[in-house]
């Protein structure tokens, strides 16, 4: 006669131990606007630059953002997660210090 834990008979314990996990229910990650300021000192020339270099605009995007920060003051370049965000605007600012230039951005969360 075959014992309880015998695997051939399939009547018992296999030895196996399994443990049930709780799922984890993934967010997403909050998003951040990263604005350009207008000045009166920076070129639009070298703004649309950045937009093409660090934000990877094409030309007509770089331009149509550019004129909307000269026009109003203020312009979003892109929405992006924390990290990413912080290091764009960190490049562009160092970007402007070796120009020269005061151009200033800062980010801000997204509203849903």
């Amino acid at each position: 006669m075959a014992s309880k834990n015998d695997p051939k008979t399939g009547d018992g314990d296999t030895g196996v131990a399994t443990e049930t996990k709780k799922k984890e229910k993934l967010s997403r990650p909050k998003l951040y606007k990263v604005l350009f300021h207008n000045d009166n000192y920076t070129t639009m020339e070298f703004v649309v630059a950045v937009l093409k270099e660090v934000f990877h605009k094409s030309e007509s995007d770089a331009f149509a953002i550019m004129m909307n920060v000269h026009k109003n003051g203020l312009g979003v370049a892109g929405v992006y997660t924390f990290e990413v965000a912080e290091t764009k605007i960190n490049q562009t600012h160092e970007l402007a210090k070796q120009h020269e230039y005061p151009l200033k951005l800062t980010m801000e969360p997204e509203e849903l």
